[in-house]
């Protein structure tokens, strides 16, 4: 499942980086050469930044490549450690949990006053499902690497007490 999760991710990533890059680079051309601007550039633009902001994050949760303060982690053993992590993961959890709920409820609404993008006439929908999903994402990897982290310290304690 990891793996597939991974190739979702990196997939779409490179669609939305790759997307964005073009149409801006159009956009740039477009104003140059025919002094007018392309209408939907902008609206496309920022929301696939909202999918690369999350799926991106949830990309560094796998790698462990946020920053973090790890000074009271480090001189923490056992229990106390255990305990310190868990909280930690917790609180991104719930950070993220909450995100997710209040994403799927602003979806929710948006189908039902059936809300057009102002550009390209779309429904809005389309583009705020991208927050719940990759929230859904960060849920899943931040669950991941706190099983990962658990199981590492279990190990890391078995092997120096024996």
């Amino acid at each position: 499942m990891s793996r597939m999760l991974s190739y979702v991710e990196y997939t779409l990533v490179v669609l939305a980086l790759g997307t964005m890059s073009v149409l801006t680079f159009a956009n740039v051309l477009s104003r140059y050469f025919l002094n007018s601007s392309i209408s939907y550039t902008e609206e496309i633009t920022v929301n696939l930044f909202v999918l690369l902001t999350f799926v991106g994050a949830s990309i560094g949760v796998k790698r462990g490549a946020h920053l973090g303060f790890t000074l009271i982690y480090d001189r923490l053993i056992g229990f106390k450690r255990v305990f310190l992590a868990l909280f930690s993961s917790a609180l991104v959890l719930l950070f993220f949990s909450a995100v997710l709920y209040f994403g799927i409820d602003l979806v929710m609404t948006q189908m039902a006053r059936n809300r057009m993008t102002p550009a390209l006439g779309w429904p809005q929908w389309i583009f705020t499902i991208m927050m719940p999903i990759g929230c859904l994402l960060c849920i899943i990897r931040t669950i991941e690497a706190t099983v990962l982290s658990l199981k590492e310290q279990i190990k890391g304690e078995e092997n120096t007490t024996t």
